[in-house]
């Protein structure tokens, strides 16, 4: 499921290839995604200009002229492909390969100026598509929970400190939890806690004052880190072939029961519990 740091990877590969163009058409090949796309209302984009795009959290904002946006969350397997002007077919993360058996699952398709397009792709449908004009947008629903984005400057010690008084969870929910922080999942959250030496099972009221500043420490470190791993590779994304600069080929700890633990000076084999129904990866011997 595409995290924090592939939404962004995304963002800014579709922000360097469509920024500026028009959408010209818009055809809906299967409306059934996890809120049912509607043609008429992915009318409203006909003819206007992507001015830019952002991200929030997991989601993807694009602003339009004449104050319309479109919403989309990729869900657990929503990607976009670029097609060019030559037609020739590009990711847009590292995180997916280019399968031309999946066609079937080409759910919206936009038409752009240049002679160009965009593909939103979907195998398992739990992504959506939205569109809101400027006064729906800044009352939709979806923002109005989340958290602070954990790289910006206030998510730091104090916030989390008061945010944790008096509740009683562990650390791992806690950080899974978008209205405490927005964005992560639970591949980068498994890495956070590895790095932080901290076990997921531990309840957040038990956290000591450098354990939490360790927590937002490599918090920022890693979503950085695997932004500019993936970033790095944006010019490459139209290769079919290879990750290059996928931050997956540096996961310490997450899918990897059973084996060695990957600091130098331990000798211990990592672990798997079920925590709130989601796997987490520990090193029972670096993690207290």
């Amino acid at each position: 499921m595409p995290e924090l740091p592939e939404v962004e990877v995304v963002k800014r590969s579709l922000s360097l290839k469509i920024q500026n163009l028009i959408i010209k058409k818009v055809k809906v090949n299967d409306s059934r995604l996890r809120y049912r796309v509607k043609k008429k209302d992915l009318n409203i984009l006909t003819g206007k200009k992507i001015l830019r795009i952002n991200r929030r959290s997991k989601f993807l904002v694009f602003h339009l002229e004449k104050d319309v946006f479109l919403l989309i969350h990729l869900g657990m397997t929503g990607k976009f492909f670029y097609i060019n002007k030559k037609n020739k077919k590009m990711k847009t993360s590292f995180y997916y390969e280019i399968d031309k058996s999946n066609k079937k699952h080409n759910h919206v398709i936009f038409y752009l100026s240049g002679r160009q397009k965009l593909i939103y792709n979907d195998v398992r449908k739990f992504g959506f598509i939205k569109t809101y004009n400027k006064i729906n947008f800044l009352n939709n629903f979806h923002f109005k929970s989340l958290g602070p984005e954990p790289l910006k400057r206030n998510f730091n010690y104090k916030y989390f400190v008061n945010f944790i008084d008096g509740k009683k969870r562990n650390v791992k929910s806690l950080l899974m939890d978008q209205k405490f922080v927005s964005g992560l999942g639970n591949i980068y959250v498994n890495e956070i806690l590895f790095l932080s030496k901290v076990m997921p099972s531990r309840e957040v009221k038990n956290l000591k004052t450098f354990e939490i500043s360790e927590i937002i420490k490599n918090t920022k470190k890693i979503l950085k880190n695997a932004i500019k791993l993936g970033g790095s590779s944006i010019k490459d994304f139209s290769s079919e072939n290879g990750k290059k600069g996928s931050f997956q080929q540096e996961f310490n700890v997450y899918g990897k029961e059973g084996e060695k633990c990957s600091n130098a000076d331990c000798k211990n084999i990592l672990s798997k519990i079920s925590i709130s129904n989601r796997a987490s990866f520990y090193c029972s011997s670096c993690q207290k």
